[in-house]
């Protein structure tokens, strides 16, 4: 990025500009500082300070950022300017394999959280997903607190027998960051709105739910309604009669098993009332929410995710994030209420 220079005008001689370029290559260029220039030169410091100044408003100095290979500083720009992120991190990978994409993920959402969270947070975590499961392996165990709890803010997915290891995630990361994890020790998904509202009235998941209003963060994944590799090994947690119902109110991805379509919008859905975990609302409230997906089989949810507002710090891929950009009509800001 290049900064416009001011230009010299006519009250500007040759002398003068040819004082101020050989201030600028010393100080930039040979790295002298400006105590020996000013005695080198017989001026004031305070003076030299002025050139270095007018050198920079009069373009002999420009200032250029060029990025490192694997960082791509503008794309981020754009996805925070476009879908009115917080922030945003594209992660670099060598292919777009589903296993690549994976991988490159994890390290970014680490690398991510353990830049950002400052060691009073309360994080949600939401359920079994193979990219938070990547992130977690990818963060190192910190001698200093990073956190103070780890929640689960959904119940697991799955079979009975694999719905353990949202507790296993929930653990690994309260682990990595030295916080205290709290559990929910429930299905994600029920059969009936009456099971979900009884187990609610349970005083630990009650007084678990409670404590999702103090969230400072929450990192969820991003489902779509073609179940990762993950799911369909452990069973998927929708049976087939709820995703069709979901694909006939035009869904097209969750957060946290709140489904929405191709605009952001939530469903209005029979299944929702099913769900043991966090509402729309109260993740909403949330401050910061990282969404961690990437790669061609989720484009369409994490858009959707990005138009509705429900994440507002995504970590993505580059690919999936040109995809995301490449549209030619612009998205709407996300509103404060969920549509």
């Amino acid at each position: 990025m290049t900064r416009e220079p001011r230009r010299a005008g006519s009250n500007h001689n040759v002398e003068r500009l040819r004082l101020l370029a050989k201030v600028a290559r010393m100080y930039y260029e040979q790295g002298i500082r400006q105590p020996q220039i000013a005695a080198r030169l017989g001026m004031s410091q305070s003076r030299v300070s002025r050139s270095l100044k007018e050198a920079g408003e009069l373009g002999i100095v420009r200032t250029i950022v060029v990025p490192p290979s694997g960082v791509y500083s503008e794309v981020e720009d754009a996805l925070r300017d476009r879908f009115g992120l917080r922030d945003a991190v594209v992660a670099d990978t060598p292919d777009d394999s589903e296993s690549a994409i994976l991988r490159a993920l994890g390290a970014a959402g680490a690398a991510y959280l353990e830049s950002t969270l400052t060691g009073d947070d309360r994080v949600g975590i939401s359920s079994w997903s193979s990219t938070l499961l990547a992130t977690a392996e990818s963060m190192t165990p910190r001698t200093v607190r990073t956190a103070v709890e780890v929640v689960q803010i959904i119940g697991g997915v799955g079979k009975p027998s694999v719905q353990v290891k949202a507790t296993r995630l929930t653990e690994q990361f309260a682990r990595v960051t030295g916080a205290t994890p709290r559990f929910l020790a429930a299905p994600g998904v029920v059969s009936s709105k009456a099971v979900r509202d009884a187990l609610l009235e349970d005083p630990f998941i009650a007084e678990l739910s409670r404590s999702w209003q103090d969230l400072s963060v929450a990192l969820v994944g991003i489902g779509s309604l073609e179940p990762s590799p993950l799911l369909r090994e452990s069973g998927n947690a929708l049976g087939d009669d709820d995703l069709s119902e979901v694909r006939a109110l035009g869904g097209v991805g969750d957060v946290c098993l709140r489904f929405f379509d191709e605009a952001g919008t939530r469903l209005d859905s029979p299944l929702d009332e099913r769900i043991v975990g966090i509402s729309a609302e109260a993740l909403r409230a949330v401050s910061r929410v990282i969404g961690i997906a990437g790669g061609a089989r989720k484009l369409k949810a994490i858009r959707g995710a990005l138009r509705g507002g429900w994440i507002n710090i995504l970590i993505t891929d580059l690919a999936t994030a040109r995809a995301l950009l490449a549209d030619d009509a612009p998205d709407p800001l996300p509103t404060k209420d969920f549509p």
